[in-house]
């Protein structure tokens, strides 16, 4: 399976895309599923659900979590994740709790970087993201590369896309048939981070959201 685990949609308030356009590119780009991950935001759950069920297509129900030391993503969660700025502890216990997967996203890309010794916390990450497609700086993906080899961790790739063009630019890919066997796949640290990085252009998405250059559908 191709699955970029790393979407954010016009729930986001940094967000351009909506959920259809979002699929609509992805099954384009090859994915075989996609992870709604807005910004600390279950809000478009639902809609992700309909579509999924109405495009026949397969969307994980995820969130990019804000902690006290940096951005946490939870994938298979069932509820919203609640507090603002929670410790990152108690974040990646909550996501467990769930029954989640545990992923950090851009570990090492400057100000978004992880604001932590992230070895104080290999008892509850699932995985780390090796390759970013909006940040266009390959040195960071290396690192964290090179961190997930050391520690065993799951290998993930995502687009951190905020528009729906650069969607499936870069995924995470594993031997599986079903988000079931997608989900073990990274439990069992079986999976790769693959792709490209994106236009340079998409970096200016979350810019152009906020100022209500948004599409619904």
């Amino acid at each position: 399976m191709k699955v970029d685990i790393h979407i954010h949609t016009n729930y986001s308030k940094d967000g351009m895309s909506g959920i259809k356009d979002i699929v609509s590119v992805a099954k384009n780009k090859g994915m075989d599923a996609i992870a709604i991950t807005d910004h600390s935001s279950i809000e478009g759950w639902e809609e992700a659900k309909k579509v999924s069920q109405e495009l026949n297509f397969p969307i994980i129900l995820g969130d990019e979590i804000y902690s006290k030391q940096g951005d946490i993503i939870g994938l298979f969660l069932k509820e919203k994740i609640q507090g603002k700025k929670k410790e990152a502890r108690f974040v990646m216990e909550e996501i467990k709790k769930q029954g989640g997967v545990v992923i950090i996203p851009h570990a090492f890309h400057g100000q978004l970087s992880f604001k932590e010794d992230l070895t104080n916390y290999l008892d509850l990450i699932d995985g780390i993201e090796v390759i970013n497609g909006r940040r266009p700086s390959n040195g960071p993906d290396r690192k964290a590369l090179e961190f997930a080899k050391k520690h065993n961790l799951a290998m993930t790739g995502g687009t951190d896309a905020h528009c729906a063009q650069a969607v499936g630019d870069a995924y995470t890919q594993c031997e599986a048939n079903s988000l079931e066997e997608f989900k073990q796949a990274i439990l069992n640290k079986k999976t790769m981070g693959s792709g490209k990085k994106s236009n340079l252009i998409y970096i200016l998405a979350p810019t152009l959201a906020k100022l209500g250059l948004k599409k619904h559908n």
